[in-house]
């Protein structure tokens, strides 16, 4: 449901008047106009009064003309006076406002960034509900499509590939929850997962020993010889891999077929 632009500035002038009252020390009254108002804000934010910040750069995004300069300035501040609250989703909110409003603002890259690491501070383990873990992949992803050239572009990468980690172990934690409880058709399933989305990662082995041992436990020998052969060509002197799949088998060596082309000269 989306309130109206009016219906919104009322709820935040309310919103505003409220901290003020229980403020004595900063006041928007204070400040008759947006440029001193926002010189204000930010040195309340500099000086980590979180709350004034937020009233006031919240005002701000919504006095400002669309073309003022001050505007992505505004959500910026907001969001990061969000972030200083640890008030993690209505960050991200405020950065993605910055981005999507102000896409060709040299701040948007950044604030899709910091949009998505906000998301990852709230998916706290990987056990937890990975919601806010998948809207963060997706806001560092769109990142990178959106804005290759980007400073941040190595920080995101990296963070994408820590967010994997997360899905890999989640994903393999699950199947030993079934795994331990000898369902192994179920645990089958999560460990397939973890090798096929997540194969760079730490538990994609883990996994593959996993399912080895799931086949085995339920007689399924061809399926454990394919996992095997996998495990023998990505880990060849692994002890783990040999303790579960045994020795190596020989590789046959194939003799050269004899050649059945008749010389001319032997007619």
């Amino acid at each position: 449901m989306h309130f109206s632009r009016t219906f919104r500035l009322g709820f935040t002038v309310l919103s505003v008047a409220a901290v003020s009252a229980c403020s004595a020390g900063f006041k928007l009254s204070r400040y008759p106009t947006n440029e001193r108002l926002f010189d204000a804000a930010l040195g309340e934010y500099k000086k980590k009064k979180w709350d004034h910040a937020v009233t006031a750069f919240e005002k701000l995004t919504f006095d400002l003309p669309a073309r003022d300069t001050l505007l992505p300035l505004a959500h910026w501040y907001l969001a990061k006076a969000h972030a200083g609250r640890n008030e993690h989703l209505l960050a991200a909110q405020a950065y993605n406002r910055l981005a999507e409003s102000f896409a060709t603002d040299s701040l948007a890259d950044d604030a899709m960034f910091e949009a998505a690491r906000e998301y990852q501070k709230m998916w706290r383990r990987p056990t937890l509900d990975a919601q806010y873990g998948e809207q963060a992949l997706s806001a560092y992803q769109s990142l990178l499509g959106l804005y290759p050239d980007t400073d941040r572009k190595d920080e995101a990468t990296k963070a994408i590939e820590t967010l994997q980690e997360w899905f890999a172990s989640k994903d393999f934690e699950s199947g030993m929850y079934y795994f331990r409880r000898k369902a192994y058709d179920s645990a089958i399933i999560y460990f397939k997962d973890v090798v096929k989305n997540f194969p760079q990662t730490a538990k994609s082995k883990d996994a593959y020993l996993r399912l080895a041992a799931s086949y085995d436990a339920i007689r399924y020998r061809e399926d454990k010889q394919e996992v095997c052969a996998t495990l023998f060509e990505r880990y060849p002197s692994d002890k783990e891999v040999t303790l579960a799949c045994g020795a190596r088998p020989a590789t046959v060596t194939q003799s050269p077929k004899p050649d059945s082309t008749v010389r001319r000269d032997s007619l």
